[in-house]
């Protein structure tokens, strides 16, 4: 069985000593100090060696342990004694594995106006021995001599060191005490940073790139807060020509990240551990609104990842973090760092409730290295039961509705429905959808508005929608619209006295209502009908397909106007108007599901090849009142890749009163075609 010796003067470090404790691996450890030594608890599988070892001490431990492999997690900037574990192993035949810290991505440059980059803490003091202004220095105490370069360095210069005797002495002996030496163990948040900076009266920061793991981040946000220029040590680079040589000895020499540390060791020792994954909902974000259950998990995660937003609501002092709210960089993220035995993601309100939840588990079940993790839900208090309870409103029949990033049929939705919830995320989209309201006959509907729920600001409004279009909101909102004048939803066949349609043909009730019926419309449809008229067609699927999407495409202005004027009579925000003539008025349309051809000014052919292209399996049906179109229709289905062919021809006499009597009036024939994409026949 393996015996593996770690070098352990890192947060990574300490982390895979804890991961091989667990685990039951014989470990020993060793740290360059007595203090490093008190971070690391001993256990019956884990021996710590506090003080630092020589290149041949190094040796010497090497043979004695009978060591398999040795892991070295030293700190990026210890050059030194990374060459000499490496060089012990490499006379001992011993595998050797160099732990690296991903460094900071180049883009943090861009956050900072004004940043030095130098190679040494020396060469930073040179530099700021030039300069004016007080310097915070957060380099360690091992290198602190290089700042009695400064003129006046034991006033102008305030160090942070690690809180031990030797450190404590170290730099008394330098000449920093008192209110210019701060000693305390990190990690440090950004708003710890910000508050020593502003004590300190810092002109100038020094620190080195640390990673992500070292804080760096929180340190150039901090100094960027607090106005100080920011003066980066560049990381050391390893010497490429010694690498090169002891990579050819029987692949002595590996460099990866604390998480392929894991996956490697995982695979060498036959580790197996499972994996934990929280789907938190924090409610509205007010920490007294989490569940307690949420709250314990926060609390024990190793990793907590989430939006900005979310992270804020939370603490994150001394974890994990990654920012971010897309799933599979979230997925990635998990599969890269197998480290994180329990990690949280950060949701808002309840995850069953317009949530990243949905499109988390997808990402997660698609995203190799992840299929050992176990997934947990943890529920919030969502938005609308907040909202709802604070309005004193019931919410089990409440329409809900997300337009946060989305787009959906909010006037279908409000004229069929007494309540309806919406959750806003748009700049300007409450008076927006105000203005929508009014501009559909729903003016009078009232409306109360929520912004900055559970938190001090909260704020809470109520009118109706045209009492509130001019009202300014928060992007991230919530209302209830509710509408006591509700109408009952009619499948299809609206009379035909109904439609404004001026001197336009239009389709008739009774075709309409078989054509509708054959072209076998659902919720979601997206549909093409090609020369609309008046729309009657084109309003009735736009009521059926009412989370989908109707493009009216007609070329005659007299019927564009008909069209614009039966969307607002009927509330058929679904409905798009496109003018121009088919086949050309159709391109750039998103693909349809569904396609109805009540007229093709002699373009059938060219129309339904665009519609087999845009999709192979797209619904159709054709009307044909003249024969020769009747004779194209019949042509082009018997050419054309469709099957489930169905003709019928239709006709219908409809009574008229004349005097005393009550006269069957005769309409045209139609003939309805309908098919699908197919097969050729």
């Amino acid at each position: 069985m393996d015996k593996i010796l770690l070098f352990a003067g890192t947060t990574e470090g300490r982390n895979l000593a804890e991961f091989l404790e667990k685990n039951q691996i014989p470990t020993e450890v060793c740290v360059a100090t007595q203090y490093g030594e008190t971070l690391l608890e001993e256990g019956k599988y884990l021996h710590v060696h506090a003080g630092r070892l020589d290149e041949t001490e190094m040796e010497q431990q090497i043979q004695k342990q009978q060591i398999t492999l040795v892991i070295d997690a030293t700190h990026p900037y210890a050059v030194i004694v990374s060459q000499n574990i490496r060089r012990a192993c490499s006379r001992t035949g011993t595998e050797y594995i160099r732990l690296a810290r991903k460094e900071t991505d180049a883009s943090w440059k861009q956050e900072m106006e004004d940043v030095t980059e130098v190679a040494s803490v020396a060469e930073a003091a040179a530099f700021l021995a030039k300069k004016e202004g007080r310097i915070f220095a957060a380099t360690g105490s091992k290198e602190l001599s290089a700042y009695q370069v400064i003129p006046d360095y034991q006033d102008r210069v305030v160090a942070r060191v690690l809180s031990t005797p030797e450190a404590v002495s170290e730099c008394a002996m330098l000449g920093f005490s008192g209110k210019n030496l701060i000693c305390m163990q990190g990690p440090f948040t950004e708003d710890l940073n910000v508050a020593m900076l502003r004590q300190a009266q810092a002109s100038w920061m020094v620190t080195k790139e640390s990673g992500k793991a070292g804080g760096f981040l929180e340190k150039l946000r901090a100094a960027k807060k607090a106005g100080a220029k920011l003066v980066v040590i560049k990381r050391p680079g390893e010497r490429s020509e010694e690498i090169a040589e002891d990579q050819k000895k029987e692949n002595l020499y590996a460099i990866c990240d604390e998480g392929q540390i894991r996956s490697l060791l995982g695979k060498r020792l036959g580790i197996c551990p499972k994996r934990q994954l929280y789907l938190v909902g924090i409610g509205m974000g007010n920490e007294k609104n989490r569940t307690v259950e949420a709250e314990q998990i926060c609390q024990s995660a190793d990793l907590l990842i989430g939006a900005r937003r979310m992270l804020q609501s939370v603490k994150t002092e001394g974890k994990a973090v990654f920012e971010s709210y897309k799933p599979y960089e979230i997925a990635a993220y998990l599969a890269e760092h197998p480290q994180y035995e329990t990690a949280a993601v950060l949701l808002s309100g309840d995850i069953g409730f317009y949530s990243g939840a949905k499109k988390l588990y997808d990402a997660i079940e698609r995203t190799e290295g992840l299929e050992q993790m176990e997934i947990y839900p943890v529920s919030g208090i969502s938005s609308v039961v907040y909202f709802c309870g604070k309005l004193g409103v019931s919410w089990e029949d409440v329409h809900l509705l997300s337009l946060h990033g989305r787009k959906q049929n909010l006037i279908d939705a409000v004229k069929y429905h007494e309540k309806v919830f919406v959750l806003c995320g748009e700049k300007d989209g409450i008076p927006k959808i105000c203005c929508k309201l009014k501009e559909y006959g729903l003016g009078d509907v009232k409306v109360a508005v929520g912004t900055d729920l559970s938190y001090e600001q909260e704020r809470i409004v109520q009118g109706t929608a045209e009492s509130l279009m001019k009202e300014d909101f928060a992007p991230l909102s919530v209302l209830l619209i509710c509408n006591p004048d509700v109408k009952k939803r009619i499948g299809h066949g609206l009379d035909d006295d109904l439609f404004l349609r001026g001197k336009v043909p239009m389709t008739k009730s009774e075709v309409r209502s078989i054509s509708l019926s054959k072209l076998r419309l659902h919720k979601d449809a997206v549909v093409w009908d090609v020369g609309a008229g008046t729309g009657s067609v084109s309003i009735e699927a736009a009521s059926l397909a009412k989370d989908g999407v109707v493009y009216a495409i007609e070329k005659k202005d007299e019927a564009i106007d008909l069209l614009e004027q039966n969307k607002r009579k009927f509330g058929t925000d679904n409905l798009e108007i496109i003018k121009g003539l088919a086949p050309e008025a159709l391109e750039g349309l998103p693909a349809p599901t569904h396609a109805f051809i009540g007229g093709s000014s002699g373009n059938l052919k060219e129309i339904l090849e665009v519609l087999l292209e845009q999709n192979p399996r797209v619904r159709v049906v054709i009307n044909a009142i003249a024969l020769e179109t009747v004779a194209e229709a019949m042509q082009c289905l018997k050419s054309m890749a469709f099957t489930d062919v169905d003709i019928a021809q239709v006709s219908v006499a409809k009574g008229k009163k004349l005097g005393s009597y009550e006269m069957m009036m005769g309409q045209n024939p139609v003939y309805i075609f309908s098919c699908t994409g197919g097969e050729t026949v």
